[in-house]
């Protein structure tokens, strides 16, 4: 489906509820299935959420030998399944996805779980998906892995950790990217029980027999997803001064690295107020936007779209930089952004860390912007309607992340019309 977007306006004063965290509904996804007390309230309804609990389940309840997985493009099921079935004693999985993800790179998290006594074996080409894995006992208990990788790896580490019988002593040698990814995922461990400590480049994860019975289950509720709420805040800084959104369910200290938008957008002129029963308000305020934004971004590398397409809605340029991880997501991001913003007018240069753009006084209407089977793409873009009509291509991407995206900007008056490609 193909989403036109008319040139709109917003209604002030909506209230949106936004769904659970994808990135912790995943991980408590996987730390249910390895301890089924625990219980989880507000998850993700997203596409990559449910990819992650049907094949939890089909791996549970299936009797054949190998299993066939195959979680088509979500990239933290990929990672995260990947050390779950290394740990699945007696279990062959053959673990797959679309053709995007099997070009996406995972052999470091292969060889770290193969140091650790993983058997792992690549059914096509060396260091990508599909992984044929055999459950093992993994009996070692120290690991080292670069720092600058995708955090999932960590994490996915990390997630096991708990079930081996030492315990995990992870060595990040390097520099640290996407460092709140790893501690979202040590306050999740530690909600449960786990003591976990993260010292230097060394991350040391306790072994956990629970102590909880099943009869007193451990409630966890996810946090509304802050990297979801970033599209909004683009929305109220492309607004008139005085226009106000109310979203549901974000917390003032989040365990997610993303609620750096509220800093993020005050030099957008966004203001952000946290209100009772975990309510946040936007408001676009009279102050003018920076003159030239800048940010650096390797630790929340998600809000890179959202925040150059704001800039480009307000005609101003910006630097965004420690975006090296871009290249490996759902497409490589740079080059999406270098072809989609320039249809529409704008100057942008890039290399494998950076992207600058330079201000753009006018639009290109009517552009139709490819989205290259990537959620941001169509969820960054959208916004671009209180400036000038375009047109959203494979708009239903948009259900990886945020399912009720499109929905919950109609609630807000934004104008558009679905139709087939």
């Amino acid at each position: 489906m193909n989403c036109t977007l008319a040139l709109s306006t917003v209604r002030s004063g909506v209230h949106l509820v936004v769904s659970g965290s994808k990135s912790e509904t995943n991980r408590l996804r996987l730390l249910q299935a390895l301890y089924p007390y625990l219980q989880v309230e507000n998850a993700s309804n997203s596409d990559d959420s449910e990819v992650m609990i049907q094949a939890l389940e089909k791996s549970k309840n299936s009797n054949s030998n190998p299993v066939f997985i195959d979680v088509h493009h979500a990239g933290t099921a990929m990672r995260f399944l990947t050390a779950f079935f290394a740990i699945q004693e007696g279990k062959e999985v053959l673990l797959t996805g679309s053709t995007r993800m099997q070009e996406r790179p995972i052999q470091l998290l292969v060889d770290a779980l193969i140091q650790l006594g993983a058997v792992i074996t690549y059914e096509n080409k060396p260091g990508f998906p599909p992984l044929r894995i055999h459950g093992q006992k993994l009996t070692r208990s120290q690991v080292t892995l670069p720092a600058n990788v995708s955090s999932q790896y960590i994490s996915a580490l990390l997630l096991i950790a708990p079930t081996l019988e030492q315990g995990l002593e992870l060595t990040l040698t390097g520099a640290i990217t996407s460092l709140p990814y790893i501690n979202m995922t040590l306050a999740l461990l530690n909600a449960i029980g786990v003591r976990t400590s993260f010292e230097g480049n060394v991350v040391t994860v306790s072994p956990y027999q629970p102590k909880v019975i099943s009869s007193q289950p451990t409630i966890v509720r996810v946090e509304s997803d802050w990297s979801s709420a970033s599209y909004w805040y683009s929305i109220i800084a492309l607004s008139p001064v005085g226009t106000q959104i109310t979203l549901s369910r974000f917390k003032p200290k989040s365990v997610q690295g993303d609620h750096i938008l509220a800093v993020l957008y005050a030099k957008l002129s966004v203001e952000t107020e946290f209100l009772a029963e975990d309510q946040i308000r936007l408001t676009k305020v009279a102050l003018p936007p920076v003159a030239h934004f800048e940010a650096h971004l390797s630790d929340t590398p998600d809000l890179a779209q959202t925040l150059v397409v704001s800039c480009l809605g307000l005609g101003i340029g910006c630097s965004l930089t420690g975006l090296q991880t871009l290249k490996i997501k759902e497409t490589d991001r740079l080059q999406a952004l270098y072809n989609e913003l320039t249809k529409l007018g704008a100057t942008v240069t890039f290399t494998n860390d950076a992207l600058t753009l330079a201000p753009t006084a006018q639009l290109h209407a009517n552009c139709t912007i490819a989205t290259y089977q990537d959620h941001r793409m169509a969820m960054a873009f959208a916004p671009l309607a209180l400036r000038v009509p375009l047109v959203i291509e494979n708009a239903e991407v948009v259900s990886k992340s945020y399912p009720e995206f499109w929905n919950d900007l109609e609630q807000l008056g934004i104008h558009f019309s679905m139709s087939e490609k």
